[in-house]
């Protein structure tokens, strides 16, 4: 009984953290466009083809 002293408390504290770098990842905007960089990789670079140089990338 006496561990749940000790496990209750560091649960909520890992409770805690986790939902504080939910909300700030949010609030930053780390989850606005969920698509578009999957699909960035499914598209071909056009002036890589043409030119054969390499784009710097963003």
């Amino acid at each position: 009984m006496s561990v749940m002293y000790l496990i209750l408390p560091l649960a909520l504290i890992v409770v805690f953290v986790a939902v504080a770098g939910f909300v700030w990842a949010a609030r930053k905007g780390q989850f606005d466009d969920l698509d578009t960089p999957a699909m960035r990789a499914l598209h071909d670079d056009v002036s890589e083809k043409k030119t054969g140089e390499k784009r710097p990338t963003e």
